[in-house]
């Protein structure tokens, strides 16, 4: 299995990152987790266009985390042949947004229904709302859901994800719990949204200050990932976004809690576990 971390930055814009988004990996099957700003772009870097999606997961419903998702839909349908599917799966409230990006759709869709002969339908995007304990596949992938704590936003969920011979945990946003102890527990890879609480705090914007107590810390992701016994700890969604070659800073703020394998880098870092067994 492999993980490439399509966008690793934070609401804010940067010209050097894209929103938070991560492409899973497994034989020929690969699933998008989260479509951030600029997801579309950062998957033709990766060398796949949405029509080879297996489906979508979403960890929550915060905008940086969904809006490009529109952008996700209408390529994956232009691209598809008639009937193709893109499976979405996400927390309670999915639908309705994917409802509602139908809707903001609805005058381009009836335009290239009306100008391309073969398009005889709008796309075709099945939601399933997901919460923790169940479970679904895509392809040879098996997605067990998890509950995480990022209240206000509620629900937020984590996925792990196996395909019997990995189990990588896709944690999204949050700070540490129990159910996200549980979850991880074991995992060869555990992704995680972290902050640099330090550089936070000496930022003097209250709306920024309020991001403290809602996101994991690297420090907090070092130790759950100790706790969980996982090999690979990858960073990602830096809030502030580091300057392009500084993320070994980050990764040695880590290595403070963590003694295993470290994954902090730009955009497009990719995490191979087939190559990385030991």
């Amino acid at each position: 299995m492999k993980i490439t971390l399509l966008g690793t930055g934070s609401p804010i814009p940067d010209p050097h990152r894209a929103g938070p988004s991560s492409l899973l990996t497994s034989g020929s099957d690969l699933v998008l987790v989260d479509a951030g700003r600029g997801v579309v772009q950062r998957l033709a870097g990766a060398g796949v266009f949405p029509v080879f999606l297996k489906g979508v997961v979403l960890t929550h419903l915060h905008s940086d985390h969904i809006s490009d998702l529109n952008d996700v839909i209408t390529s994956h349908w232009v691209m598809s042949g008639p009937g193709t599917t893109l499976p979405i799966f996400g927390p309670p409230g999915t639908a309705r947004v994917v409802t509602a990006l139908l809707d903001m759709l609805a005058p381009d869709i009836g335009y290239r229904i009306n100008h391309h002969d073969d398009l005889l339908s709008g796309p075709q995007v099945p939601v399933t709302e997901v919460g923790p304990g169940q479970t679904f596949s895509l392809g040879e992938m098996t997605f067990v859901v998890g509950a995480t704590d990022h209240r206000p936003v509620e629900p937020s969920v984590a996925f792990r994800v196996t395909n019997g011979a990995y189990s990588v945990v896709m944690a999204g946003d949050g700070i540490p719990c129990q159910s996200l102890d549980e979850l991880t527990a074991g995992a060869d890879a555990y992704v995680q949204t972290v902050i640099r609480d330090d550089l936070v705090a000496a930022i003097p914007n209250p709306r920024l200050q309020d991001i403290l107590d809602y996101h994991s810390t690297v420090a907090q992701a070092a130790q759950t990932a100790t706790r969980a016994g996982v090999r690979h700890l990858v960073l990602t969604h830096y809030v502030p976004a580091p300057l392009e070659g500084t993320e070994l800073e980050w990764a040695s703020a880590a290595r403070e809690h963590f003694s295993g394998n470290i994954v902090a880098g730009p955009d497009l870092t990719t995490l191979d576990l087939a190559t990385t067994a030991q």
